[in-house]
């Protein structure tokens, strides 16, 4: 089974690179975010032609997360549990049977939490204790857990071109990475450097003064897999190409394959 996640930067703007990358690369989920689109707007007809189901949870240029899947979903559940004031559409997560029972997939649009010294930032990271509890609370299931998405979270030097630029970014600051470690630290696995040491693996390039050319990129769309789902890891990659095409997002689709089929 191939899971892919893919921040779109606004999914009508992006439809044609979309499909031509589903057709392309043939994941059997994928998770979407940055939609940027009402539910009533949401492209359901052109994705449900290339043999996907359809969920998604959205908000007006703003937000907006989906997950595409080539099986049934159940249980589908849009916003992350914690906050019931909290109406941004950044989280849906939906269940698929397989042939080792239950994989559980969530779409995650962590915030971005920029500028720091504005409300935003202690707002991510209140997001992120939210997220951590979730996931304490789904690996008791003992199911297969894939949590895709959009962390806006450099987890590591590692993880940036430039390191020193990003010093005091809400991406990058110790509280940031440090959230983020206790969220891999109940369990999880970072599908891309279980399997690649490589330098220079990024997913995000501004638009701005050349950075893709450069390769002044940043890793901040993460697949992470619960022990269940780690035992069945057998692959990763970051489609950098796409980052190429006419009109692109700022980020590229990241994927994983599991050794798992849906029933």
């Amino acid at each position: 089974m191939r899971i892919a996640t893919w921040n779109v930067n606004s999914i009508k703007q992006r439809l044609e690179s979309l499909t031509a990358w589903l057709k392309e690369r043939q994941p059997d989920l994928v998770c979407l975010q940055e939609t940027k689109c009402v539910d009533d707007a949401f492209p359901r007809l052109e994705i449900e032609a290339l043999g996907y189901n359809v969920a998604f949870h959205g908000q007006k240029s703003f937000n907006g997360v989906a997950i595409l899947s080539r099986f049934p979903l159940e249980d589908v559940t849009p916003g992350l549990p914690g906050d019931d004031t909290d109406d941004h559409a950044r989280f849906i997560e939906a269940c698929v049977s397989t042939n080792r029972g239950v994989l559980r997939i969530a779409s995650i649009y962590l915030p971005n939490g920029n500028p720091v010294e504005t409300e935003k930032y202690p707002y991510k990271l209140r997001w992120m204790d939210r997220l951590i509890k979730y996931t304490q609370e789904r690996l008791k299931l003992e199911e297969e857990l894939v949590l895709c998405g959009d962390y806006n979270v450099i987890p590591t030097p590692e993880d940036v071109h430039n390191p020193a630029a990003w010093i005091g970014d809400a991406l990058f600051k110790p509280q940031t990475r440090e959230k983020f470690r206790s969220l891999t630290a109940l369990g999880l696995t970072d599908a891309v450097r279980a399997t690649s040491d490589a330098p220079g693996l990024y997913t995000f390039w501004d638009y701005q003064a050349g950075a893709f050319q450069k390769n002044n990129g940043i890793r901040i769309d993460h697949v992470l897999l619960s022990p269940r789902a780690t035992d069945r890891l057998r692959g990763s990659g970051i489609d950098k190409h796409v980052r190429a095409w006419e009109k692109p997002s700022d980020h590229v689709p990241v994927w994983v394959d599991l050794d798992t089929e849906a029933r």
